[in-house]
């Protein structure tokens, strides 16, 4: 055999003989078919065994789905893609199983709050409504949502951005440990327990009225661990290397931080903020313990008992008539575009502010 050949077979092609290094793998077009014949066969199966319920299909679907995908997968592709296969399915049905009660929801919300949804339903109270017949609005209910989120972020936003950067810049030993144990307790405190807070202390110790401040700093106490849970990580993401050099310039740690650190994490700070208030902004207990409602606008948070979206909707539903219903499920869309639009503005800011990539 000549030098040519051997080099040839060398840096060219497999000898003959050798196996190929190359495994089988199931088209690209097998997934979607399988979705659809495994979704056929579960309606087949539910269908024949009486189940009316298309929930029961679509598990039925998924299990088939899971079990036909892992199956075809170990004949074709071997035991090992089979396992990543397996893997694969089961995080897209479960997926799919998030994702489909969100969307129920959502559409049923649009479907029913579309029905009275309108200029006059934005631009009304309920002062002088008959509450069995249709008419009046959420106006007073949107004001009061709109204050007492505001108050509440004004109260929360600050100080947990401060206790954020004691916890990340200057916190050690007991006290941030401690600090640290009472920000993940208050994450995971239920909100009627901030409003009985709230109204022992700040109403029945101290003698002040039922009003939306009273509202919005308890809101403000649901509000605050959030802010400082998001911040911590926002600013932990910040290399060290930007707070080195800016010492070694001679520059003084809290010039650093505000001139270095802050600006660099605004923009997961701004959205762990903007997702703290739709955290707030459809709580409805503490606004049931602590701002009482009202039928008529009250732009004075600060005195009188004054609504809010979610009470607005607790009250409507609660009157049991097919009007009130209506004009709850439209107050539910409204609370739900107001969260959504501070979802977009807060993905809007982070965009923003983000540190643009370098050639």
């Amino acid at each position: 055999m000549s030098n040519a050949t051997i080099t040839k077979n060398e840096t060219g092609g497999a000898p003959a003989g050798t196996s190929s290094l190359h495994q089988a793998r199931l088209p690209r077009w097998v997934p979607p078919v399988m979705v659809v014949a495994s979704a056929a066969a579960g309606a087949g199966i539910g269908t024949a065994a009486g189940l009316g319920n298309t929930l029961q299909w679509g598990l039925i679907a998924a299990v088939l789905f899971i079990l036909g995908s892992y199956l075809l997968a170990a004949v074709v592709e071997g035991g090992r893609q089979a396992k990543d296969r397996l893997a694969t399915s089961l995080v897209w049905v479960c997926f799919v199983l998030a994702v489909v009660p969100l969307v129920s929801l959502i559409w049923e919300t649009v479907d029913r709050g579309r029905t009275v949804l309108d200029g006059y339903f934005l631009n009304h109270s309920m002062e002088g409504v008959q509450t069995i017949l249709p008419g009046g609005g959420a106006y007073h209910a949107i004001i009061g949502t709109l204050e007492q989120v505001g108050i509440a972020t004004l109260i929360a936003a600050p100080i947990g951005l401060l206790t954020a950067i004691y916890l990340v810049e200057y916190g050690r030993g007991r006290l941030a440990k401690a600090v640290t144990f009472f920000v993940d307790v208050m994450t995971g405190i239920p909100s009627i327990v901030a409003g009985l807070f709230i109204l022992s202390f700040w109403i029945i110790i101290l003698g002040f009225s039922y009003s939306g401040f009273a509202g919005a700093m308890a809101l403000a106490i649901l509000m605050m661990p959030v802010v400082v849970r998001s911040t911590e990580e926002m600013l932990k993401l910040v290399p060290n290397e930007l707070r080195e050099a800016s010492l070694a310039l001679g520059v003084p740690k809290w010039r650093t931080i505000l001139k270095v650190v802050l600006p660099t994490a605004v923009g997961g700070i701004t959205t762990g903020v903007m997702l703290a208030v739709a955290r707030i902004a459809g709580e409805s207990a503490p606004i049931v313990l602590l701002v009482f409602g009202a039928a008529g606008i009250n732009s004075n948070p600060f005195e009188g008992a004054q609504s809010s979206l979610p009470y607005y909707i607790y009250e409507q539903w609660q009157l049991g008539n097919d009007a009130s219903f209506n004009r709850a499920w439209a107050a539910a869309l409204v609370l739900i575009a107001f969260v959504m639009i501070l979802n977009l503005v807060a993905r809007g800011i982070a965009r923003w502010k983000a540190p643009k990539s370098g050639r």
